[in-house]
């Protein structure tokens, strides 16, 4: 006779679904980042044991995977673009607004491409942008490598924003954007104007520009330069 303990486990693991416990899962790293997201953590939110989240996830390391799937399924929730550079700016502000909403996707997503690059959230992008690429006209000898620049700019980028807007409330929440880009502005121009000429020269720049511009700005000069290579 089955013990009545495993009943009732079994109960709470039928009544519980994967897409709880992930969306559980993605509540706890927004408020208390990966080292907060313990299995514990995640069956004190859920109200459940244990076993009933082993019933439908291995372990850590699976559910961080899907988690950050699940943030890049809704990052591509767009509207339909106009043409295939909207469609791959439509992407790439789609995650750069994801990453900025959700602090640990960054790393969990620059992780699974250095090593499970056919981890789910990375070859959903890889197929997003891949698409739009193909549909530019770029030559099928050049698909892999521009989406793979364009992946690169993206996932790097939109990380090194999203680290800057949460190291800066990391230092003081109340002191915003405009104070902590002041802050490095100033280190800038206090630079040896002999061995860093340039970067005194744009330190007054950082303070004006507007990141989600500046962002597909990035995005542009690749698209310019996929078209460009169409041309030779």
């Amino acid at each position: 006779m089955t013990p009545p303990t495993t009943k009732r486990t079994e109960r709470r693991a039928s009544a519980l679904s994967r897409e709880q416990i992930v969306e559980a899962a993605i509540d706890v790293l927004d408020t208390a980042g990966e080292n907060g997201l313990t299995f514990r953590a995640l069956s004190e939110r859920l109200a459940t044991g244990p076993g009933a989240i082993y019933w439908h996830v291995a372990g850590k390391a699976e559910l961080l995977a899907a988690a950050a799937d699940r943030a890049v399924t809704l990052s591509l929730d767009t509207e339909p673009a106009d043409g295939p550079a909207d469609g791959i700016h439509a992407t790439a502000l789609g995650l750069f607004d994801a990453m900025a909403d959700h602090p640990w996707l960054a790393s969990q997503l620059t992780a699974q491409l250095s090593h499970n690059p056919a981890g789910p959230a990375t070859t959903r992008l890889f197929e997003a942008i891949g698409r739009q690429v193909r549909a530019l006209g770029a030559p099928a000898s050049s698909w892999f490598t521009a989406t793979t620049a364009l992946l690169h700019y993206i996932l790097g980028a939109a990380g090194q924003h999203a680290a800057n807007a949460e190291r800066a409330r990391t230092l003081d929440p109340d002191t915003g954007r405009g104070a902590y880009l002041d802050t490095v502005a100033e280190a800038w121009s206090r630079l040896d104007p002999e061995d860093y000429p340039f970067t005194r020269a744009v330190a007054e720049q950082g303070l004006e520009h507007d990141d989600r511009l500046q962002f597909i700005t990035g995005i542009d000069l690749i698209i310019a330069g996929i078209l460009g290579r169409q041309a030779h």
